[in-house]
């Protein structure tokens, strides 16, 4: 993995997690425990901080960024970032699973056990509310999640991806 320091910040991140070995990590960067950052994921914290919690997952060719000097990112815990997102400056709150594919711009709040469909476009200073699916372009809310969905998706997907980086650790041992 490739960590950067830049305008004196250093990423840092807690227990127990997993980098793929060309996952980038920039600057003013917080992770917690039990995350993972998959292949060609890039979390850059040049601009901004960013702040993210416990037992995320960001998959493979995610980007993380922020707007220099208005929007940090902050992103909750149980959070699945699928392939290909992009989070911008904006809050995701827990147990959210972002699509893969998925843009969510500047300012905008995804609150907790919220979807955001692949493909879809969170524009700028868009609230989802929490128990939402929302989906297109730009996103708009399309149902309301019931509970099976909730653990069917969004809790399955953190859970497995806990699983999937203990294979990879245990190579590296």
């Amino acid at each position: 993995m490739l960590v950067k320091s830049v305008r004196g910040f250093t990423p840092k991140w807690g227990k127990d997690c997993f980098f793929a070995e060309n996952a980038t990590l920039i600057g003013d960067l917080i992770l917690g425990d039990e995350c993972s950052v998959w292949y060609q994921a890039v979390l850059r914290g040049d601009v901004h901080h960013i702040r993210i919690g416990n037992r995320v997952n960001i998959q493979d060719g995610a980007v993380i960024h922020a707007t220099y000097k208005k929007a940090g990112t902050v992103i909750g815990d149980d959070v699945s970032i699928g392939h290909n997102a992009i989070v911008h400056g904006c809050t995701l709150h827990d147990r959210v699973l972002i699509g893969m594919g998925s843009i969510v711009m500047d300012n905008c709040v995804i609150h907790s056990n919220s979807i955001v469909a692949a493909g879809s476009v969170v524009t700028q200073n868009t609230v989802v509310e929490e128990g939402a699916i929302y989906a297109g372009i730009p996103a708009r809310k399309i149902k309301d999640i019931d509970p099976a969905l909730q653990k069917g998706e969004v809790e399955r997907i953190a859970k497995n991806y806990l699983l999937y980086s203990s294979w990879f650790k245990a190579e590296g041992e």
